[in-house]
């Protein structure tokens, strides 16, 4: 199937490098707001034709659009595709709102379309190890977990870093989808949320060259506890934050019945993916083989488009995303009303994907 992309920002460097080899799909037509951005990416990476978004839109060439918009956009642009008939990818969140999310996977499944959203990292060699470990029983059953993605802030190294600290971004909406998708991927889907949502600072001041010493007023919470209940019956703590300047936690712990997996860097395909059960004196540590252990960015939408003539759901799925999407969005619902909330959406667990290395048997 021939791909369209719109937005030829700085993330759609690594989908068309990838899609010439480590996740294959062919690239037909490029668009963006900049003609001249577009054109350069075209150019840089052997793309044919440059078009306006509207005439990608249209284009009878283009069966899937891969949609790498600014998150604001996200939902207009893939309902746009949407309407034209087109099969959509895109990046990570699914829309700002699960109302709009929900629009999205309402108008696919009615059109009979399929829609994926990133993140794909979930599909890498890394998560997928701890996917067959959790499977195979290793450490029994999965009874609770804990997610940190500490740091502070963007302002240091991002050129234009004032839309993280707006609503719709902060540390939840920006890297919560790596983390809740891994989570929804190992444990399943969640059913309650509770959250606590703060700003421990009102301003940010910009350090890199260009925009040295400028302010940015905080509009967004940005440190965000959440406690999830799983409909498993499995409970995690996940803590996302701009506002931590040093931290000794890990990225993702599962605890199980008979033991613990400590789960590699969501935000990555890789490893290293560590274990210790019950009766271990020692963490071991397991190095993941495969195709995808290093940036595949472009695997979800790969596995959409052969999903397409497989007929079954792609994993990186509309439906995915917009649960993903709901638990972020009531994480800060509960935050505000001071109480639990129950989730209006769920997911299927998506099937893994069978390029990891082999768990080892207890």
């Amino acid at each position: 199937m021939r791909v369209g992309i719109i937005g030829a920002g700085d993330i759609s460097g690594i989908y068309l490098k990838n899609a010439a080899a480590v996740t294959p799909f062919e690239v037909v037509a490029i668009a963006d707001l900049s003609a001249e951005r577009a054109r350069s990416r075209a150019d840089e990476y052997g793309v044919r034709q440059v078009l306006t978004p509207e005439e990608l839109l249209a284009h009878p060439d283009v069966d899937v659009v891969l949609n790498l918009t600014v998150p604001a956009a996200h939902a207009e642009v893939s309902r746009a595709a949407l309407e034209a008939g087109k099969h959509v990818y895109g990046e990570k969140p699914l829309a700002l709102n699960r109302e709009d999310g929900l629009v999205l996977v309402t108008l696919a499944e009615a059109r009979g379309l399929w829609l994926g959203s990133a993140p794909d990292t979930f599909l890498g060699g890394g998560l997928q190890t701890c996917r067959q470990l959790i499977d195979q029983g290793v450490i029994g059953q999965p009874l609770a977990a804990t997610a940190f993605m500490l740091s502070h802030g963007v302002e240091a190294w991002h050129g234009n870093p004032d839309f993280f600290y707006q609503p719709g971004a902060g540390p939840l909406f920006d890297m919560g989808p790596y983390y809740l998708t891994a989570l929804i991927s190992l444990l399943g889907p969640v059913r309650t949320v509770t959250g606590q949502a703060v700003s421990g600072f009102q301003e940010r001041v910009i350090t890199t060259a260009r925009r040295y010493g400028e302010r940015i007023a905080v509009q967004t919470p940005t440190h965000v506890t959440a406690l999830l209940g799983f409909t498993s019956g499995a409970a995690a703590t996940l803590i996302t934050s701009f506002d931590v300047w040093h931290a000794q936690v890990p990225r993702i712990e599962i605890y199980g019945s008979e033991g613990t997996l400590s789960v590699p860097d969501p935000n990555t395909f890789g490893g290293p993916v560590r274990l210790r059960l019950a009766q271990d004196k020692e963490w071991r540590e397991l190095v993941p083989e495969g195709p995808y252990t290093q940036n595949s960015r472009g695997l979800g939408l790969s596995d959409l488009i052969a999903s397409v003539h497989e007929g079954r759901a792609p994993r990186a799925s509309g439906q995915l995303a917009l649960h993903v999407l709901d638990a972020m969005q009531s994480t800060l619902e509960s935050a505000e009303a001071g109480r639990s909330l129950t989730l209006t959406t769920t997911a299927t667990r998506p099937e893994p994907l069978l390029n990891a290395a082999p768990a080892p048997q207890r």
